[in-house]
Formats: C-alpha cells, structure tokens, sequence
C-alpha cells in the first residue's frame, strides 16, 4: 500500500521542523542530522523518509554519503499557502493596535 504523505502532517512533528531548520543553512547527512536529536537514527530516518516523501527534502548521493538538503519550490508552496492567513493576521492586529492607540489616548 502506497501512502500519499500530506506536506503540513509532516511539519506538524516538532522533529521533523527541527530538521528543516537545521537544512535550511547547509545540506547535511542523516548521521549528521541524528547528531542533533537524543532519538535513535531509525527513529530519525524515519522522519527524513517522510520529508523526502514530501518532496520537502531532496537527496544527492556524493560517494558513499547521502546529503539532504531542502526542496526550496515545496518550502515556496507552503509559504504560498500560509500567506493570505498571514495577511489577514496582520490586518486584524493592525486594526486592533489602532483602536488600542485611540482608548489609550482617550483615557
């Protein structure tokens, strides 16, 4: 059975957003990654696995080692779809922020 793994369950696990911070400056290698979490390196390919079924990861093979590194064009879709909830956000404290200036200079 061939799951379809959805992008934003994989970023709901704080381990898996932790190994996307950590790729986010360099590619690195799944031993150099299990090196940042107290968890056994199963545990951590496991959630590498998932992000590269994403397509949120991409490896390269360089000689016996494989790198990992980040899909910026899947990392662009989810900051695409983020967005307009990021606006609207924006907006609705803006607003609140001016009513705030307009009670406290009413006071």
């Amino acid at each position: 059975m061939n799951l379809r793994r959805d992008v934003f369950q994989a970023i709901a696990d704080p381990t898996r957003r932790t190994i996307l911070l950590l790729l986010a400056s360099q590619a690195m290698t799944a031993g150099a990654i299990a090196g940042n979490f107290d968890t056994a390196r199963p545990t951590v390919s496991k959630h590498l696995q998932i992000l590269t079924e994403c397509e949120l990861l991409r490896q390269e093979q360089n000689g016996r080692e494989v790198y990992y590194s980040l899909n910026p064009m899947k990392m662009k879709e989810i900051a695409d779809f983020i967005e307009p909830f990021r606006m609207m956000w924006e907006t609705r404290f803006n607003k609140l922020e001016e009513v705030m200036k307009k009670y406290k200079t009413e006071e």
